[in-house]
C-alpha cells in the first residue's frame, strides 16, 4: 500500500508581505518625484526620517516592545541603517532629480543581483536554478527598459547603481545574524540615526519650507511616503529578511519597479512604449521564477 506525500504549500504570508512592500515602495517613486517639486532634498528626507522614527518607536512602545537595543545588535543596526536608510535614500533622491523616475527605479532594482552575489561569500547561500533564471529574466527586463543609452544621463544612473549596491550590502549584513531586537525597534532607531545628520544638513543648507503652499497632491504624496513607505514597508522588509533567504527576498523586490513604472505612467504622465511592456513582462517572469513555489508531483511512499 502506498500513500502520497503532502504537496508543497505556498507561504502565502511571505508572498503577501512581498506584495504589500512592493505596492508601498513602488508608488513611492512617483510620490517622491512630486515632493521634490516642492521640498528640497535634505528637508524632505529629514522630515520623513524624523516622522518615521517618532511614529515607529511610539507604535513599538505601545505594542509592548522595549525600546532598548540588545548590545549584540548595535553594530549591525548602525551599519544596516547607514546603508539601507541613509545612503540609499540620499542617492535615490539626488539621482531622481537628474533623470526620469521610471529609469531611476529600474536601475536601482539591479539590487537583487548584488545581493545574490554578496550572499554567496557572506551568508554561504547557494542560489538554485530557478533563482538564477529569475535573476537573468529580471536583469534582461531592466536592460530592455534602459535601452542602449541608459547610462548617457550624467551622474544620475551612477547614483542609482550606488543605491542598489548599498541596499544589497545592508540587506546581507542584516540577514547574516540572529536578531534579539524586534524589527520595529530596529527600524525606528535606524531612522533616528539617519535623521540626525539630515536635520543638521537641512538646517544648514536648505531654506525654511513654506508648507502652506503645498497643494493637495503633495500632501497625499507626503502622507504615502511617511506612513506607508517609511514606516510600514521598512518594518515589513526586515520581517521578510528574517523569514526568507536573502536571494529569495530580494527577487521579490523586482515587483517594485513594475509598480513604480506603472505609477509613473498614470500619475506623472510618462510615455508607454513597447520596450516598457516587454521589460515589465520579463520582470514579472523573474518574480514568478524566483519567489513562487512551483507545484511538485506527489511522491509515493511505501507503508510496510
Amino acid at each position: 500500500m502506498t500513500t502520497a506525500s503532502p504537496p508543497a504549500t505556498r507561504d502565502w504570508g511571505k508572498l503577501g508581505l512581498i506584495g504589500l512592500i512592493s505596492l508601498c515602495w513602488g508608488l513611492n517613486w512617483p510620490a517622491i518625484k512630486i515632493l521634490l517639486g516642492y521640498l528640497p532634498p535634505f528637508t524632505l528626507r529629514a522630515l520623513a526620517f524624523t516622522a518615521g522614527a517618532v511614529l515607529i518607536l511610539a507604535i513599538a512602545r505601545l505594542s509592548g516592545n522595549r525600546l532598548r537595543v540588545a548590545r549584540s545588535d548595535i553594530t549591525p543596526l548602525v551599519l544596516g541603517g547607514l546603508l539601507n536608510v541613509l545612503v540609499f535614500n540620499l542617492f535615490t533622491t539626488y539621482g531622481q532629480l537628474t533623470m526620469a523616475t521610471s529609469r531611476a527605479a529600474v536601475i536601482t532594482f539591479t539590487m537583487p543581483v548584488w545581493t545574490t552575489l554578496l550572499a554567496i561569500p557572506v551568508l554561504k547561500e547557494k542560489p538554485g536554478p530557478r533563482q538564477w533564471i529569475g535573476l537573468v529574466c529580471g536583469m534582461a527586463g531592466l536592460a530592455v527598459l534602459l535601452g542602449p543609452h541608459g547610462l548617457d544621463q550624467g551622474i544620475g544612473p551612477f547614483l542609482m547603481l550606488g543605491a542598489a549596491v548599498s541596499w544589497a550590502l545592508g540587506t546581507v549584513l542584516m540577514k547574516r545574524r540572529p536578531w534579539s531586537t524586534p524589527p520595529m525597534v530596529v527600524t525606528g532607531w535606524q531612522y533616528v540615526l539617519s535623521a540626525v545628520p539630515l536635520v543638521l544638513l537641512a538646517a544648514w543648507h536648505d531654506p525654511v519650507p513654506d508648507f502652506s503652499i503645498l497643494p493637495a497632491k503633495a500632501w497625499i504624496a507626503l502622507g504615502w511616503h511617511i506612513s506607508l513607505s517609511i514606516c510600514l514597508a521598512q518594518v515589513l522588509w526586515y520581517k521578510v529578511i528574517r523569514r526568507a533567504s536573502a536571494g529569495e527576498a530580494t527577487i521579490g523586490t523586482l515587483l517594485i519597479p513594475v509598480i513604480g513604472v506603472t505609477g509613473s505612467l498614470l500619475i506623472l504622465g510618462e510615455t508607454l512604449t513597447w520596450s516598457l511592456l516587454i521589460a515589465l513582462g520579463l520582470i514579472v517572469a523573474a518574480v514568478a521564477a524566483g519567489v513562487l513555489p512551483f507545484p511538485r508531483k506527489p511522491r509515493l511512499q511505501g507503508t510496510g
